[in-house]
């Protein structure tokens, strides 16, 4: 008797659209309660200015089971990953916004530089975003250390930008730079630790400005 192949009948398109649409049912409400947990944890920050709340807190803000939140958590890292990996979203997207307002090269790295700056300002925690982001900028230092490839991967649009911009703003000439790496890397470290250093001068006025800023990111010591 001769060997046959065996008759591949493919999946009826009925069935297809209906597991389709189960699936995008499920991770539709996979997303509403996740954003749930989110936002209340966002809410204990903005009353408490801190991030010293409790799972349970979250779970009874939410209206949720602790079994939920398991389901979507390891634990209080974890949902304090995701707020930053939030913030660092929105930031981004503000980001974007402002550089795309300008038109030259330098003009549009001037507006990152500040705006950015302006984002890690201690002095005003509601300046840009919807929640107070100091609690969180404050504890992904901790959390840099024990999950740094999930802060760096949130991070990575941030300075995947910056390094774009400066690599317009050498090649339209407006500045030199061996090593667009390298200056990506500094200012990214002088802008966003600005706020520790900051938070340390008792004397708003000695406080250092997104225009400070600006102008040694962009002419550095000369010497």
């Amino acid at each position: 008797m001769a060997d046959t192949e065996p008759i591949d009948i493919e999946e009826p398109l009925w069935r297809q659209r209906a597991v389709s649409r189960s699936l995008n049912a499920a991770r539709s409400r996979a997303e509403q309660r996740v954003q749930r947990f989110l936002d209340a944890a966002f809410e204990l920050i903005d009353e408490k200015g801190t991030t010293e709340f409790t799972i349970q807190e979250v779970i009874d803000r939410s209206k949720q089971s602790l079994r939920g939140f398991y389901q979507y958590f390891d634990g209080k890292d974890e949902l304090l990953l995701a707020l930053f990996e939030e913030t660092m979203r929105e930031s981004v997207e503000d980001l974007r916004i402002v550089i795309d307002g300008e038109t030259e090269p330098l003009a549009r790295l001037r507006a990152f530089v500040v705006r950015l700056h302006e984002w890690c300002d201690p002095a005003e925690p509601r300046k840009r975003g919807t929640h107070n982001r100091r609690p969180i900028a404050e504890f992904s230092v901790q959390l840099s250390v024990t999950h740094p490839d999930r802060i760096r991967a949130a991070m990575g649009p941030q300075t995947q930008m910056l390094r774009d911009l400066i690599d317009d703003a050498v090649t339209a000439g407006a500045i030199t730079t061996s090593d667009t790496r390298r200056a990506t890397t500094l200012i990214l470290q002088t802008v966003q630790y600005s706020w520790f250093g900051n938070r340390l001068v008792t004397n708003p006025k000695n406080r250092v400005t997104a225009e400070a800023t600006w102008e040694f990111c962009l002419h550095g010591l000369a010497g």
